[in-house]
């Protein structure tokens, strides 16, 4: 299978400059490195009606272009199924009924990582567990054998974070993020994973998964965000940050994209343009502060 990089949104609306700017890196590095590029839609719930067309223009209109048709995660709940069923098979799971509130107001389980589940449904006895499901639909979560795990990330290096025991499917039967995104990687031939480096704390759990489930590690590069200027990762309520709030200021797309590039110290024109002097060791290290430019 041809490795790839890719991008994968979710349409829960408008694609903001920090995606556009996130989306044109996985590019990059997917381009420069031989590799093709490809677009997942993340629709498992969160999406809205129109949403992945405006993205889809939007990633178009500065210059990503991608080398497959279109996949969306609610498409492919047979390969999530089987992926459950192989760690069911192999007693690396366990039926969890507590609430959100529930897992909040528990003590953490001794030397836990700040923030882990605290296993209290792992240690139901059978008779229990019969109990809780007459009243509640149960979750699936992973019977973790660590509570860390280490990857390698392009930027960051060596990153060691909390593992424990994680949502696999949720008690409405929606496939869970973590699970979902590592048999996607996997089954696309995804072997280069660029993204926001908001994300790099749930990367160890998502490297030990693919471990258990026999599949590649993929390399790893979380960037830089995008920041207002109180230094928080930039969102809609941040004024003219999307396309369609810049054009409506007189600020075309192929501008934006400029922008976008001069950010990271490439020249403008076209993502073929950057990509001649793309090169990962140069990036900037510390977020770029957006401010809406004069039309």
């Amino acid at each position: 299978m041809t490795s790839a990089g890719r991008f994968a949104p979710s349409p829960s609306g408008e694609l903001h400059i920090g995606n556009l700017r996130t989306a044109i890196l996985a590019w990059l590095f997917a381009k420069s490195s031989g590799r093709s590029f490809l677009l997942r839609v993340e629709d498992l719930d969160r999406a809205r009606s129109g949403a992945e067309a405006e993205q889809l223009r939007d990633l178009q209109a500065v210059g990503v272009s991608w080398d497959a048709d279109v996949v969306r995660q609610t498409e492919r709940a047979p390969l999530y199924d089987a992926a459950i069923q192989k760690l069911v098979s192999d007693g690396r799971t366990y039926e969890c009924f507590c609430t959100r509130k529930e897992i909040q107001e528990a003590p953490s389980a001794p030397h836990a990582p700040q923030g882990a589940y605290p296993g209290t449904c792992r240690r139901l006895s059978a008779a229990e567990r019969e109990i809780r499901r007459a009243s509640r639909p149960a979750s699936i979560r992973l019977m973790s054998e660590v509570t860390e795990w280490a990857v390698e990330d392009q930027l960051h290096g060596t990153f060691v974070g909390m593992v424990d025991d994680f949502v696999l499917r949720r008690n409405d039967g929606v496939t869970a993020y973590n699970l979902a995104v590592v048999v996607d990687d996997a089954a696309q031939g995804i072997d280069q994973v660029v993204r926001g480096d908001d994300l790099l704390p749930s990367t160890p759990r998502q490297a030990y998964l693919a471990t258990l489930l026999g599949l590649s590690v993929p390399e790893y590069a979380h960037v830089p965000l995008v920041v207002n200027h109180d230094g928080v990762r930039l969102a809609k309520r941040d004024g003219a940050v999307t396309l369609d709030d810049l054009a409506a200021v007189g600020i075309p797309a192929a501008r934006v994209r400029d922008l976008m590039l001069e950010s990271l110290g490439l020249p403008g024109g076209s993502l073929q343009d950057a990509l001649a002097e793309f090169d990962p060791a140069r990036l900037p290290e510390e977020p770029w502060v957006w401010i809406t430019p004069q039309a």
